[in-house]
């Protein structure tokens, strides 16, 4: 099973990790590192390596925002550690769709780049969804 990093500014590793928890029950492999305010990047970096320690085998990393310093160091780490890869972008949608993935894919590599795509496939409007019902009702109509 591949294992799991949530990190990010604030605390929305943590509310992601809620939300999981509430839907779906407490995860296994999954760790939370949290980037509040007054935290130094001394000390996130600490916490996400003792993180990564605790894991097994692969490891993705889910960060909030590409260039932030979650990201940087999760990257700085990844890099240290074959087998580990880093996803910007996280939102509950994607995660929620990945969590139950990880026994499915061969390795993290695969498991980064399906995750990407459930990132942007889960990032849609009322409207768009909408359009898609009737143009779906359309084509059925004309059959």
């Amino acid at each position: 099973m591949i294992s799991l990093i949530l990190t990010g500014h604030g605390r929305i590793a943590s509310g992601i990790h809620e939300a999981i928890v509430q839907v779906f029950g407490p995860q296994n492999a999954l760790h939370v590192v949290d980037f509040p305010e007054g935290v130094t990047t001394a000390e996130l970096e600490r916490e996400l390596s003792e993180a990564l320690e605790q894991c097994d085998g692969d490891v993705v990393f889910f960060t909030d925002l590409l260039g932030g310093s979650p990201f940087r160091l999760a990257s700085t780490l990844a890099t240290e550690r074959s087998g580990t890869e880093v996803i910007a972008g996280m939102n509950l949608a994607m995660f929620a769709e990945m969590l139950f993935e990880r026994d499915s894919v061969a390795d993290a590599a695969e498991f980064r780049a399906r995750a990407a795509e459930a990132g942007r496939a889960g990032v849609t409007s009322l409207a768009e969804r909408m359009a898609r019902s009737r143009q779906r009702a359309e084509a059925t109509d004309g059959l």
